[in-house]
């Protein structure tokens, strides 16, 4: 087995950038409703990019950061659930417009929780020896898939794009190895169908030559969310899978320098540091600015605490968060 190498992050976002003011043009609501409720003060939103642009984007940063060429990537992943089209995925697209030629392709959607579990399944293709490089993307425009009257959920979201470059590194004797080296420590997933629809977006219906005239217009659904049911999962869910990380690979939670956390909420983020008894300002905090952009959540804010200095190299950060599916997981990295 391979040590599995944190090489670097990147961010894609679009031009516009929208306020909570900017949204009382057209909803019912204000600044303050926002912020208290949920954290959040602006959002990027696209106007004329797409899912590959954004990724692109986010794909440019971290080769230009890491300064590796395109071509030297193997295996690329992008996790997302707004793909631009259902043939060819994402990955590919952006395998096009890097010119990754030597790049395995492929797409995953976990949701809210799609980057750690592309995470998890490049860290296997490069601790294997399948691959040497592998890039990891999250990319997501939520916006058309948002109902803008529906003031309980488009305020959430907004659009973007995060990546990271997983290396090999030198030969370790166990799987996860020794904390104290810099590379992927250790990481845990999980998932519970039976709760599946309280974050829900039906996909195109059956229609062929078998099921009937089509009497009225297909019309597409939004996305809808039972909020409660959702943040009653992710307060409980994400403590206990943080926990059972760290006390699987030997950490004492005070080891830890900075938890980044799926960007959903501040009060999420504020109750799983009260139940790990964990100071706020561990955490890394970035949805004011960005929103909850789900599968790019996590590699945004990430690459923000590494560009601010809040997580160092040498620090041992843990990755975390929670989606549709319901799925769940986190991540123990040596920086």
């Amino acid at each position: 087995m391979r040590r599995v190498i944190l090489a670097g992050t990147g961010s894609g976002n679009p031009k516009k950038k929208v306020t909570n003011d900017d949204l009382t043009a057209f909803l019912d609501t204000s600044d303050e409703w926002i912020k208290t409720r949920t954290g959040i003060s602006t959002r990027y939103l696209a106007t004329d990019e797409t899912v590959v642009d954004l990724c692109v984007r986010a794909a440019e940063d971290v080769l230009s950061s890491t300064g590796m060429t395109a071509e030297e990537l193997e295996l690329i992943i992008v996790a997302s659930v707004t793909q631009d089209k259902i043939v060819p995925n994402t990955a590919s697209e952006v395998q096009a417009a890097l010119g990754a030629k030597n790049a395995i392709c492929f797409d995953l959607n976990a949701a809210c929780s799609g980057f750690l579990f592309a995470m998890s399944t490049a860290c296997t293709y490069v601790s294997g020896g399948v691959v040497k490089n592998a890039l990891v993307i999250g990319g997501e425009i939520l916006s058309k898939i948002m109902d803008w009257s529906d003031r309980s959920t488009c305020v959430l979201f907004g659009d973007g794009a995060g990546a990271a470059i997983l290396t090999a590194g030198e030969e370790q004797d166990t799987p996860g190895g020794d904390k104290d080296k810099r590379g992927i420590v250790g990481f845990r997933l999980g998932s519970d169908g039976a709760k599946g629809q309280v974050l829900l977006l039906e996909n195109r219906p059956v229609i062929n030559p078998y099921t009937g005239p089509v009497k009225e217009p297909v019309h597409y659904p939004y996305v809808h969310m039972e909020g409660q049911a959702v943040f009653k999962f992710a307060v409980s869910t994400v403590p206990r899978s943080i926990s059972e990380l760290l006390k699987e690979t030997g950490t004492d939670i005070n080891e830890v320098a900075c938890f980044v956390l799926h960007q959903a909420n501040l009060r999420i983020i504020h109750s799983v540091a009260k139940r790990l008894k964990v100071p706020d300002d561990r955490f890394m905090v970035n949805m004011d600015k960005y929103g909850n952009t789900s599968a790019a959540s996590i590699p945004l804010a990430l690459d923000e605490a590494l560009k601010s200095g809040k997580a160092k190299k040498g620090d041992l950060i843990v990755i975390a968060g929670f989606g549709g599916g319901l799925t769940w997981g986190s991540m123990l990295i040596r920086l």
